[in-house]
């Protein structure tokens, strides 16, 4: 039976191949039509990130700068060059079907021992132009599947009333004493994608 985590909890992984999912509906009505954008962002010990490379997200899918999964599957980095791969954008949240609108695929034995926490982010395209925020968004979560069967072991619900905010951490994949664990972070910012490459960027500023 899947755990419902609460905002803070922490809980041990005991896996090592894994899909982290993320999914939303936006308010009907809005106008536009929303563009959320999952991303992970693979931080050392410094909390600093390890390299341009290990931001995957629409753009760089497998962390060979790939934006589609076509070029993923022809280059045969399926499994990711660091343990994570993107598989694929969705730009209007319509294609999900009630399922994850993006997911992640780990596979946690191939994330080399400089990463020490993976950060899950969800960010609005074009939230300025469009006038949107997660206010306007509901039924946001961050579930974690076990690949070797598809069951749902874990799912934090956010429930947060982010009225301004347009960039949430949803989560993090984090080591302690060789283990990984997982911790639902709910954590919101006025920002977009960019924010975070800034935030954790280990050397100059990325534009």
């Amino acid at each position: 039976m899947a755990i419902n985590l609460q905002k803070g909890q922490k809980i041990d992984i005991g896996l090592s191949k894994i899909t982290v999912g993320l999914g939303w509906d936006p308010n009907e009505g809005t106008g536009h039509n929303f563009d959320l954008d999952a991303s992970a962002i693979m931080i050392n010990s410094e909390r600093k990130l390890v390299s341009e490379n290990h931001f995957i997200f629409y753009n760089n899918l497998c962390g060979l700068g790939h934006s589609n999964p076509k070029d993923c599957e022809k280059n045969n980095c399926l499994s990711g060059t660091y343990g994570l791969i993107h598989t694929g954008d969705d730009p209007d949240g319509k294609s999900s079907d009630g399922d994850d609108d993006e997911s992640i695929e780990i596979d946690l034995t191939k994330v080399s021992q400089d990463v020490n926490e993976i950060l899950f982010v969800v960010t609005i395209a074009d939230f300025e132009a469009r006038k949107q925020n997660f206010g306007q968004v509901r039924n946001s979560y961050i579930r974690i599947v076990d690949n070797s069967n598809g069951y749902e072991i874990a799912k934090y619900e956010l429930d947060e009333d982010f009225s301004i905010e347009t960039g949430v951490e949803f989560g993090r994949l984090y080591r302690r004493n060789g283990e990984w664990k997982f911790e639902a972070s709910g954590i919101g910012y006025k920002a977009d994608l960019g924010f975070f490459l800034e935030k954790y960027y280990s050397g100059q500023i990325i534009k």
